[in-house]
């Protein structure tokens, strides 16, 4: 592959560095994705741990022939001024920069600008309808671990996982501090706007405001009219989202449309690499250890994105994932 280093909103306030990932060779145009981010500070290659799961992502995908284009997040360069803006929300965050980044392909004339695709990743597919809603215009979009719940209840959730691994003390302690979360949690909607962002409620920089926005725009206000192919991705051993609560609510939100693929993979956690200690209080631990992506999760997206025809309303997905 041939990278490029491009620019994502040169002419914002907030100017980002990216890469963008071209086959080497073609017949014609190329398919073309945008990667985007899950929650938090995170480079282009969104580092975790010792794991680089979107430079794992753009070097597979554009071996099959489809171009790729990752970018740093906006909260990993500039991080003090978005949080320490009272206003903050996922917009600013997250969507405008991946509307921008679809933006850049279509001007690309070496991109096929009917076959532009988004991968978002935990919150990045979470996020990936309203992208699309709100200006990103994708073919296809592909959820990699994503949730259709609100941030705040997976929050709660995973803090509760992690009370039932602590000792009998440190649990005594953690379910006052759970309980104060939860209380700021279920105020949230009370509030006016004003009031949410002046209210911090998690950690030093984490304004109500931010979880009020996100869950006045919920999932199912864009899954409802979305006609476009979907790829719904999950590892069985994801600890930060569920089988039940998540993947499984996407169907039952999707079950009538035709259109939808889903895929389970087993042994494989958050990051779709294989899973060692398959527990969130181990999560720094595990993603300490340098892995990569799996090779068949590459495979699977590369076949649906090659196979999608832009012009058929209707979506056929290859045979192996269906």
């Amino acid at each position: 592959m041939i990278e490029e280093k491009i620019v994502i909103g040169p002419e914002t306030q907030y100017p980002l560095n990216g890469m963008l990932s071209i086959p080497e060779e073609s017949d014609g145009l190329f398919p073309a994705v945008v990667l985007v981010h899950d929650s938090g500070p995170l480079n282009m290659d969104e580092k975790i741990g010792n794991n680089y799961p979107f430079k794992d992502l753009a070097e597979g995908l554009s071996k099959k022939g489809i171009a790729v284009l990752r970018y740093d997040k906006r909260t990993f360069v500039y991080g003090k001024e978005m949080t320490n803006h009272p206003g903050l929300t996922v917009r600013e965050e997250t969507i405008e920069d991946a509307i921008l980044a679809a933006d850049l392909l279509r001007k690309d004339s070496r991109i096929d600008s009917e076959r532009i695709f988004i991968i978002g990743h935990s919150m990045g597919g979470m996020l990936s309808p309203r992208i699309d809603a709100e200006g990103g215009n994708f073919t296809g979009l592909i959820i990699m671990g994503g949730t259709s719940r609100k941030l705040e209840e997976v929050i709660m959730e995973q803090n509760n996982e992690v009370l039932k691994s602590l000792n009998r003390f440190l649990q005594v302690i953690a379910k006052k501090q759970i309980a104060r979360l939860s209380s700021k949690f279920d105020n949230i909607y009370n509030m006016s706007d004003e009031e949410a962002k002046s209210t911090l409620v998690l950690g030093k920089y984490g304004r109500a405001y931010y979880l009020k926005e996100m869950g006045e725009h919920p999932l199912t206000n864009y899954l409802g009219p979305l006609n476009k192919p979907i790829l719904i991705l999950q590892g069985d051993k994801d600890f930060h989202v569920s089988i039940e609560k998540d993947l499984n609510q996407y169907k039952v939100l999707l079950k009538e449309k035709q259109n939808v693929t889903f895929k389970l993979y087993p042994n494989l956690n958050h990051l779709f690499m294989p899973y060692i200690y398959g527990k969130i209080l181990k999560a720094k631990k595990e993603y300490k250890v340098a892995q990569h992506i799996d090779e068949q999760v590459i495979i699977d997206i590369s076949d649906w994105i090659l196979s999608a025809v832009a012009s058929n309303p209707i979506f056929t997905a290859p045979a192996a994932l269906q």
